[in-house]
C-alpha cells in the first residue's frame, strides 16, 4: 500500500487551489479560517474518505458526489451545543442585559448568528417567554449550513441537550416524543431561520442583541476584525454584542463597544 507523506498533506499550491474551488462552488472562504486548525479538520474527513490529497478531495469528492459535499458542509459549521450553554453567562443576560435593553424597548429584536442546531435562540425564546412572550420579540436564527437549519427549525433535542433546563422548563417548552423532545410551537414562533454567510452575506440594521458564540474562535484576525465591524453597524446604540467563552475583545472600544460584563459587549458609537 503507498503511503502519503506529511509533506505531500502539506503541499501549499494544493490546498490553495483547494480553497480557491471550495470558495468558487460553495461561496464558503475557507481563507479566512486559522489554516492549520481548517487543514487537521478537513485531512481528518478525506482521510476517511480514503481521499489522499485536497486536489482528489475536491476533484472526485466535493465537484462530483452531491453527498459528499453535504456532508463537508456540514463538518464546516460546529455543532455542538446545549440549552444554556455556559449558564453563568445567561444568568448575566437575564438578570442584567435584558432588563436594561426592555426597559428602553417595549419589543427586542434580536440575531443569534451561527445558530447551529438552534439550541442558543430556542433558549433565548425561552428567557424571553416572561416577557409577554412573541409580543415581546422577534429572533433571527441564522447559520451558513442549510442541512443544521433544517435541524433547528424542526426543534428535535435529545435529553442530553435539556440536561441544564428545570422539569418544570422542560414541561411547559417541549413536547416528550419517541425520538426525544419537541420544542412546542409557541417558542417557534417567534424564530426565523434563515441561511447567513458571516463572511459575504448583508447584516439586518437595528438589532438590539447580537448572539455570536464560539465560532469566532475560529477566524483570522483579519476576518474578525471585518465581523466586529458590521456587528457594530448591525446594532442599535446601547444594543449588545454577546460573545463565546473564549472569545473575549480586548480592545473592544476599537469597535465602537465598551465592556458591559464578561462576554458583553455595548454599542457605544458609531465607528466608520
Amino acid at each position: 500500500m503507498k503511503i502519503q507523506s506529511k509533506n505531500h498533506y502539506d503541499n501549499s499550491d494544493d490546498y490553495l487551489q483547494f480553497v480557491h474551488k471550495v470558495k468558487k462552488k460553495t461561496s464558503i472562504d475557507l481563507s479566512m479560517y486559522k489554516e492549520a486548525q481548517m487543514k487537521r479538520r478537513l485531512r481528518s474527513f478525506f482521510e476517511k474518505k480514503n481521499f489522499s490529497s485536497f486536489q482528489e478531495f475536491y476533484d472526485r469528492g466535493l465537484d462530483k458526489d452531491e453527498a459528499i459535499l453535504t456532508e463537508f458542509l456540514e463538518k464546516m459549521t460546529i455543532n455542538v451545543s446545549e440549552f444554556f450553554r455556559n449558564q453563568k453567562r445567561w444568568e448575566v443576560l437575564t438578570k442584567k442585559i435584558f432588563p436594561r435593553l426592555l426597559k428602553d424597548n417595549s419589543e427586542l429584536k434580536i440575531w443569534s448568528a451561527a445558530c447551529s442546531t438552534g439550541e442558543e435562540p430556542y433558549t433565548l425564546s425561552i428567557i424571553l417567554d416572561q416577557y409577554r412572550g412573541c409580543k415581546s420579540h422577534s429572533i433571527l436564527a441564522t447559520d451558513i449550513d442549510e442541512a443544521i437549519l433544517l435541524r433547528a427549525a424542526k426543534g428535535l433535542f435529545t435529553e442530553r441537550a435539556l440536561k441544564k433546563l428545570p422539569k418544570e422548563e422542560i414541561q411547559k417548552h417541549f413536547v416528550k416524543e419517541t425520538a426525544g423532545y419537541r420544542v412546542r410551537d409557541s417558542l417557534k414562533k417567534c424564530i426565523t431561520f434563515k441561511k447567513h454567510n458571516l463572511l459575504r452575506d448583508v447584516y439586518e440594521p437595528e438589532h438590539d442583541l447580537i448572539v455570536c458564540r464560539n465560532v469566532l474562535i475560529y477566524f483570522t484576525e483579519e476576518a474578525k476584525h471585518s465581523i466586529y465591524r458590521r456587528f457594530n453597524k448591525a446594532l442599535k446604540m446601547g444594543g449588545v454584542l454577546f460573545v463565546g467563552s473564549t472569545e473575549q475583545i480586548f480592545n473592544p472600544i476599537r469597535y465602537g463597544f465598551e465592556t458591559e460584563d464578561t462576554f458583553f459587549y455595548k454599542k457605544i458609537k458609531d465607528i466608520e
